[in-house]
């Protein structure tokens, strides 16, 4: 028998079904890689990032509301930036996050951007107090983790 994450396991005890409390688990970890690439990474070659905008003609137009793009600037070039157009997985694992959390009254999420940490964290209900700001409490929350 396969042995159950921790924070899976935390959040069955919290009413969770195994299903969901894994689709979380994983949606945390698509999450967590996003945010890793967003602060980006590089070899010998060449750099590149996740950033979101546009394009307008040959120009790219940065923008936090636009579609997904890996920017590669290559060391040893005298052009700019390469920009290609990828898959929405930051998007995708939102929707599934609320999706879920919407079968579970009073739970919330709280997505933590910084990739040194926990991407996801389930808010239960108490845990937000009245007129607090959840991103000053959200490690009360249930860390969603590998």
């Amino acid at each position: 028998m396969t042995e159950i994450p921790e924070s899976v396991a935390t959040l069955m005890r919290e009413g969770f079904a195994r299903d969901d409390a894994e689709a979380l688990r994983r949606a945390s970890m698509t999450l967590h890689r996003w945010h890793e690439l967003e602060c980006g990474d590089g070899d010998e070659w060449k750099s590149w990032c996740l950033v979101r905008g546009r394009r307008e003609g040959k120009a790219f137009v940065y923008d936090d509301a636009g579609a997904p793009y890996l920017e590669q600037h290559y060391h040893r070039s005298e052009g700019g930036p390469v920009y290609s157009g990828i898959g929405d997985r930051e998007r995708g694992a939102q929707k599934r996050i609320k999706a879920i959390l919407a079968r579970y009254p009073g739970f919330m999420a709280y997505i933590q951007g910084d990739p040194r940490g926990c991407a996801l964290y389930v808010m239960r209900p108490g845990d937000v107090g009245e007129g607090m700001d959840v991103s000053s409490c959200y490690t009360r929350g249930i860390a969603v983790y590998k």
